[in-house]
């Protein structure tokens, strides 16, 4: 089980802050595969996976990067200076 926990325009377009999702995959992009699957909404929100970060444990990371082990993802978009 991996808690999975979407930020900024990435919770607007799930509806979700967080959720634990049961998964089989062994990427970040494997995950992001099954998660465009189950909804149009989430597969709207990962259309442009050019447009998010990943953090895996709280530590940045690419979207190639393993699962295993891992107990939670965070998806959120770059974040800008100011």
């Amino acid at each position: 089980m991996i808690e999975v926990l979407y930020f900024a325009w990435v919770r607007e377009r799930i509806g979700l802050p967080r959720e634990s999702i049961e998964t089989q995959a062994a990427t970040v992009a494997d995950l992001v595969a099954e998660l465009r699957a189950r909804e149009d909404r989430y597969d709207m929100a990962f259309s442009d996976v050019s447009a998010l970060r990943v953090a895996l444990d709280q530590e940045l990371a690419g979207f190639d990067a393993p699962l295993a082990g891992v107990r939670e993802v965070a998806f959120f978009p770059p974040m800008t200076g100011g």
